[in-house]
């Protein structure tokens, strides 16, 4: 595929890889070609074993304006019987859904970084991300209602995990636009800062902190807590030990220690 073509890209440095949504001239709208290139992006990432963090970031001035409405207009509406509307349709949502859940997917730590507009879409994929950041301009709306869809990609699933109940409700209901500040206030973003440089420049050091950890342990961290989601405290309690039963005695650990003896940051190698 030629350069030109795509609207998510990804690069890697020292461990942290940064997937870009470079559609800039659509202000990264979702259309076709977000949807089919965003998977292949994602297991890209996930073949590469020295990848410890990713990072979810957005070239020109909006992370996105959400669905491409133009684009994707045949997908909204299909042709034929309403069976055959019906069953499309279901198919259609469920690679789109799959497509968003990519994300999700990782083993490693995600983190969003969001600027601009994060409408409809764009709120289905930082849901996914484990931690938000936002910029001071940024402004988030679950859109889906103002358009008479119900949100379908997995924010209605994934926001309730992260924020109260009422203010999912609140969103959800209401369609509005919502400040940065607005969303640190509610726990979606853990923080905000003053432009995007900024906020690019906090990502990259908030990656390049988790990568210095051992990657083995940094991933057995999310793995309890997935697992944990929904279970009882000892059911977690049960599932770590196992874990640790497992992974504890490892060369990480060894480094760490004689790291610690030593006086010096401890090199790790995932083993």
């Amino acid at each position: 595929m030629a350069a030109g073509d795509r609207v998510v890209r990804w690069e890697k440095e020292n461990g942290i890889a940064t997937v870009w949504l470079c559609n800039v001239a659509k202000r990264n709208a979702m259309g076709r070609a977000f949807f089919e290139q965003l998977p292949e992006v994602m297991h890209e990432v996930y073949a590469d074993d020295t990848i410890r963090v990713i990072i979810l970031a957005a070239e020109g001035p909006a992370f996105t304006v959400g669905l491409d409405l133009f684009d994707m207009s045949g997908t909204l509406s299909p042709e034929g019987s309403q069976i055959e509307t019906r069953r499309k349709i279901l198919a259609d949502v469920d690679r789109l859904q799959r497509s968003i859940g990519s994300v999700a997917e990782s083993r490693v730590p995600t983190i969003a970084a969001i600027h601009g507009w994060c409408i409809g879409g764009g709120v289905d994929l930082t849901t996914c991300c484990d931690i938000r950041l936002a910029s001071a301009d940024m402004k988030l709306s679950v859109r889906e209602t103002k358009i008479a869809i119900v949100a379908d990609l997995g924010t209605l699933q994934r926001l309730p995990r992260i924020i109260s109940a009422g203010h999912v409700a609140e969103l959800a209901y209401t369609g509005k636009d919502v400040t940065a500040a607005r969303c640190k206030e509610i726990g979606l973003v853990n923080e905000v800062y003053p432009d995007v440089n900024a906020l690019h420049t906090a990502a990259r050091d908030m990656a390049a902190e988790i990568a210095a950890n051992s990657p083995l342990v940094v991933r057995g961290v999310k793995k309890v807590l997935q697992y944990g989601e929904g279970k009882s405290v000892q059911d977690g309690l049960d599932y770590v030990a196992a874990w640790n039963a497992s992974f504890l005695l490892s060369d990480d650990l060894a480094e760490a220690m004689t790291a610690f003896f030593e006086k010096r940051k401890p090199n790790f190698q995932g083993k």
